[in-house]
């Protein structure tokens, strides 16, 4: 009975250590598929919206190796498995004729000469780098092949050998392969170049289409027989496709947005860093559909490019653009820089869309909309344009001229800075640093006390990325008050160009995560942003669209220029219901040029660009957020109670409660409205109150030399010495140096005491003013009210008197050698 046992137990072990080796490896290829399959870095490819190439870069590898594509070409797939594997549809993943005939040729041959390799088993050995080509590898990937069909389907089988199949040098890929030898995409290949680059990946190193074309020619020619004996093409077509040449030398892959390419992969992280990295998730890191459109993209590129050969005889040589699609924020064309093929001395290579820049006068809109809304300014308010000196800062206009007053709407037309610092100052720098922030400036660093109001001229830095968006949200904050789409809650948001990235203010994410942490609504309303758009149609446009009021085929844009200190950046930001486009030109390294300004050397660009994109049509006026009030005809201020004319404007619902008209009083006159009287001097019966339109004298003293139809305040009548009196102080006024100012006055050349213009406005330019100086005489003037002195450094009182009497008087500071 023992022995019995015993034989039995020898006899169970064989059978116990089989199946506990067949269990292995049943474990084992069931297990044997790495997971990715593929770990090859991939060529950073960008997409248009519609899937069309813009640029790929190399991968790390130095191979031009594209991401998997989900799906193979119908020509490719026929060609390629009657040339590799005939019966790849039919077997498992392993074809046991096959073997059967390897098996026979290699034992007649008396070495290996076919290995009965099946397109399943090519990708197991492509995945498999460096092993060698032994019996026993032959078998693992044999095994890992049947693993593989039971994991995927034939078509994703086919798809990791086209992808990841050599073609020769360092071209990896089909999609590679048919770009660096045919510039198209694979589903455009003819029969002829699907039929030869089915070929190449049985021997890349010896096939080259550089080299052995003769080789190659019948390799491809067999194959076109091939396929038309089996019926896959005709006769005819055979034919013709053995007349097409095969190409001479690999083709360069389109750059057609070259800097967004490299902004694009420096933001996307390497495919070994991917948390739980798979072939999809390096495909996806790797492969990026924007929402670029290619025709407008190439189109852009060549408008940029031709107008920088203008511009670079004047030693201009960069410029930007960027078009948005105002519903979305979409990115339609993307030119970070022109592009320079020979050499790089001119920094093309920077891409300016994300480069700091100073603003210039860009950010005045902004100001405009956020002072209507908060209802501190209306439309057409009149805001003065003088002298001034703030704090030792002292802006000038561009033209070196002053309006003395200007509707405001007017000035942001004109692009004035006096009256664009004297709105800042009311307004304060800190509400206005906080908007910008809010709009979505991402750029302002710096305590807003540090940008003082110089931030209003250029004194800030901003991206053409930002600011483009900021207006693109200024015409979208307006389309959005008529949007049937409730669930939209932000109209101020960063463009995007991932197409994949849900584009509207409700479901964005990513870029838009640190906006929302910022802002609970809309920094503006329609209202504010409506007011602001018809403002800036006003701009004045260069002279080839001088006259395009007079054209209905032209189309109205809201738009404004700007031109930072020293000609070193010239802007141009428009928007139209549809768009907005944003441009900019210059030097990278900071050079300034002379007539570099946003007029002159930008605009032409973006009126340009415009002509690229489609709608004509104008802003819907937003009703519901707009009120319509009675205003003073002069002051554009709400009128008051003695406001003669008045006219009807439109205002934010703030603008309701804006200060009245200050402008407009009564005065009193004799019956022929020459002189002013008062009862001492005139009897009841002879005086007339009339309404009057009187500005401070500072601001009247250029105001009427603009403005033809001013009617300066009639005199008091010589009798009527109340009467000039009671105009004590109000005829005349002290432009320069303020009450309290302090005075720098640089040496001279020789080391003389240097000298500075004083300047006086009085309501009378006929009459005669006196200069006293600390109690001395220093001489009169008439007609223009200026006197150059040369005073020492302290504290001085500057006393002016006229040819009535009337007097006026300041005290100012001259500093020494270190103010």
């Amino acid at each position: 009975m023992m022995n019995v046992r015993k034989t039995a137990n020898n006899l169970n072990r064989p059978r116990v250590l089989i199946l506990v080796v067949t269990a292995l490896g049943v474990l084992w290829s069931w297990q044997c598929l790495p997971s990715p399959l593929f770990m090859d870095p991939y060529s950073t490819v960008l997409l248009d919206r519609d899937g069309i190439l813009l640029g790929a870069t190399i991968a790390a590898d130095e191979q031009w190796r594209f991401p998997p594509a989900a799906a193979v070409p119908e020509r490719y797939t026929k060609a390629v498995v009657a040339y590799e594997d005939h019966r790849f549809f039919s077997h498992p993943g392993v074809d046991p004729l096959a073997v059967a005939r390897a098996l026979q040729q290699n034992i007649c041959a008396g070495r290996i000469v076919s290995g009965a390799s099946t397109i399943s088993m090519q990708v197991i050995r492509l995945s498999r780098k460096g092993k060698p080509r032994t019996v026993t590898e032959k078998i693992r990937e044999m095994v890992m092949a049947l693993r593989l069909e039971i994991a995927v389907s034939k078509e994703q089988i086919l798809a990791l050998y086209s992808s990841h199949a050599p073609y020769g040098g360092n071209v990896v890929g089909l999609q590679a392969a048919a770009w660096r030898y045919f510039s198209r995409e694979p589903d455009q290949l003819s029969w002829a170049e699907s039929a030869m680059l089915a070929v190449l990946p049985n021997s890349p190193s010896l096939i080259h289409p550089g080299r052995n074309r003769k080789t190659l020619l019948n390799k491809r020619d067999g194959l076109l027989d091939r396929l038309w004996r089996t019926g896959e093409i005709d006769s005819l077509t055979c034919a013709l496709a053995k007349l097409e040449s095969l190409p001479s030398q690999p083709h360069s892959l389109p750059m057609l947005a070259p800097h967004l390419l490299v902004r694009v992969k420096a933001s996307t992280p390497e495919p070994a860093a991917l948390d739980g990295s798979t072939t999809g998730a390096m495909q996806a890191a790797s492969r990026h559909t924007t929402t670029l459109k290619k025709e407008i993209q190439v189109r852009a590129t060549r408008i940029v490019q031709k107008h920088h050969r203008r511009l670079a005889g004047n030693g201009i040589q960069n410029a930007a653009a960027l078009i948005l699609e105002v519903e979305t924020g979409a990115v339609v064309a993307y030119i970070g820089n022109v592009r320079d093929s020979i050499s790089n001395e001119h920094h093309h290579h920077v891409d300016i869309i994300r480069s700091p820049r100073s603003t210039g006068s860009i950010l005045k809109p902004l100001l405009y909309a956020g002072m209507l809304q908060a209802g501190e300014l209306l439309p057409d308010e009149l805001v003065a344009d003088v002298p001034t000196r703030i704090a030792g800062f002292a802006p000038e206009n561009y033209s070196r001229t002053y309006q003395g007053a200007v509707p405001a709407s007017m000035a942001l037309a004109r692009s004035l800075n006096i009256p664009a610092v004297r709105m800042l100052y009311s307004f304060g720098t800190n509400r206005f640093y906080s908007l910008l922030r809010r709009l979505g400036m991402t750029t302002l660093h710096r305590p807003a006390n540090d940008y003082g109001l110089s931030l209003i001229l250029g004194g800030a830095e901003g991206t053409l990325w930002d600011l483009t968006g900021i207006y693109a949200g200024v015409a979208r904050c307006v389309n959005d008050h008529f949007s049937a789409d409730t669930s939209r809650r932000l109209s101020f948001y960063p463009p995007s160009y991932q197409s994949a990235m849900p584009i509207n203010g409700q479901g964005r994410t990513g870029s838009l995560s640190w906006f929302r942490t910022r802002i609970d609504d809309d920094p503006l309303d329609a209202g504010a942003c409506w007011l602001t758009l018809k403002a800036m149609l006003e701009v004045p446009r260069p002279e080839d669209e001088s006259v395009w009021r007079e054209f209905t085929s032209s189309r109205p844009i809201a738009w404004k220029t700007a031109t930072s200190q020293g000609y070193r950046d010239a802007w141009a930001i428009g928007v139209t219901p549809r768009y907005a486009v944003g441009v900019w030109v210059g030097n990278a390294d900071g050079e300034g040029r002379p007539g570099l300004t946003g007029l002159t050397a930008a605009a032409p660009i973006l009126f340009e660009l415009f002509g690229l994109l489609d709608g004509a049509e104008w802003f819907d006026t937003p009703e519901s957020r707009l009120r319509e009030i009675e205003v003073c005809a002069h002051s554009g201020s709400r009128v008051g109670p003695n406001c003669a004319e008045t006219k009807s404007a439109l205002v934010t619902p703030a603008g309701l409660r804006s200060e009245a008209c200050r402008y407009c009083r009564i005065i009193h006159c004799d019956s022929t409205l020459r002189w002013r009287v008062n009862a001492e001097c005139e009897r009841l019966a002879g005086i007339r109150s009339t309404p009057w339109f009187v500005l401070p004298p500072t601001m009247e003293w250029y105001y009427r030399g603009n403005h033809s139809d001013y009617r300066p305040l009639p005199p008091p009548r010589p009798d009527c010495v109340d009467a000039a009196s009671a105009d004590q102080n109000r005829a005349m006024a002290i432009i320069y140096p303020q009450q309290g100012g302090r005075v720098y006055i640089p040496a001279e050349l020789d080391g003389s005491r240097g000298r500075t213009v004083f300047e006086v406005a009085h309501r009378d330019p006929r009459t005669t003013v006196f200069w006293h100086l600390d109690g001395d005489y220093l001489g009169l003037t008439v007609d223009i009210h200026k006197m150059s002195l040369a005073p020492e450094p302290g504290k001085h009182s500057l006393v002016l008197v006229d040819e009535d009497g009337q007097r006026t008087e300041c005290g100012f500071t001259v500093l020494g050698k270190n103010p």
